[in-house]
């Protein structure tokens, strides 16, 4: 069965780990082709399909300056991804909060039935 193409959308765009590290370094700043190749380590062509698949599906732009080719971040496009993984927040919140109960459990049996949490003795107050 053949590969669904990769620039249909952010989403498909993003499904790849190697476009992603690409996004976190643009994340930082508008960077030229050239610096991504050597920070990333990849041959040259590499760097530019997944720039190019980027910039298809508009999570990244590209300008001109003198011979130089300048890629940068889109960041407003990444917007459908993070409302659509915001909606699964509410599970990772939740685990966030068991672990923090969890922990807190176990530092207080540790500690003791004499001793309380420095956050218990501020509610108290």
């Amino acid at each position: 069965m053949p590969r669904a193409p990769t620039t249909l959308d952010a989403f498909n765009a993003v499904a790849e780990p190697k476009r992603r590290q690409v996004l976190d370094m643009l994340a930082q700043g508008e960077r030229p082709v050239n610096d991504i190749v050597h920070t990333l380590g990849w041959p040259q062509p590499q760097v530019s399909k997944h720039l190019g698949v980027l910039k298809k599906v508009g999570l990244v732009s590209e300008r001109r300056s003198g011979r130089q080719r300048l890629y940068r971040l889109n960041g407003a496009q990444l917007k459908p991804i993070h409302e659509w993984v915001k909606t699964f927040e509410r599970f990772w919140q939740h685990q966030l909060e068991r672990i923090k109960a969890r922990a807190e459990q176990k530092l207080r049996e540790s500690r003791g039935p004499q001793r309380e949490l420095p956050q218990e003795k501020e509610r108290k107050q």
